[in-house]
């Protein structure tokens, strides 16, 4: 990462760290309380529909601001979809340059999602995680913490509400300029 960062400073670039998850309507189920003598008791629909987030989580090259996008989607993410979230990056950053860091997902390695990225080569350029080191990608820790707060023990009705919890979660995240620092951190990353 050390040659990456160097890139940054020296493009003035933004680095940013991609990554996608699922969340279902499933709860994620985490430790609570309860009155002695009452174990509590989750009561939810065995549904397996579930709701797609990619999320971007973006450093100045100086480390002096972090930026957070989300964006949601039903079913599973694939090159395809994942275009409009690359489309969605090049709007928040009007043109400025950019290091996007990311696994070697299949998706992020298909042909479509290939060709749009080598047209953005005048802003965009594209560095790989190592294989098998998701403890690596700040975007991992985004998720546990959205999972251990909003969507903890969360029995949804259905995607909408899942979704919200979601929005919230990304809400607070952005309230706290310490929280993707601390990701960065976590990940063994800093400036």
């Amino acid at each position: 990462m050390a040659g990456v960062k160097k890139n940054a400073r020296r493009h003035r670039a933004w680095l940013v760290f991609e990554d996608e998850s699922g969340v279902s309507e499933r709860p994620a189920v985490r430790r609570t309380w309860a009155p002695r003598g009452h174990t509590p008791v989750l009561t939810h629909a065995f549904n397996w529909k579930h709701l797609s987030v990619a999320t971007a989580l973006a450093f100045r090259w100086d480390g002096r601001r972090s930026r957070l996008y989300f964006q949601t989607r039903p079913g599973s993410y694939s090159g395809v979809s994942l275009l409009p979230v690359m489309r969605a990056l090049r709007r928040h950053f009007r043109g400025a340059p950019v290091i996007l860091i990311w696994d070697r997902l299949p998706a992020h390695r298909s042909r479509a999602l290939g060709a749009y990225l080598l047209q953005q080569r005048p802003w965009l350029s594209l560095e790989w995680l190592p294989g098998y080191a998701p403890e690596l990608n700040p975007v991992e820790y985004v998720w546990g913490n959205l999972k251990g707060q909003e969507l903890a023990n969360l029995c949804a009705a259905d995607l909408g509400e899942t979704g919200r919890a979601v929005r919230t979660g990304r809400a607070r995240i952005r309230r706290q300029p310490q929280l993707p620092f601390a990701f960065l951190k976590h990940a063994g990353l800093s400036f």
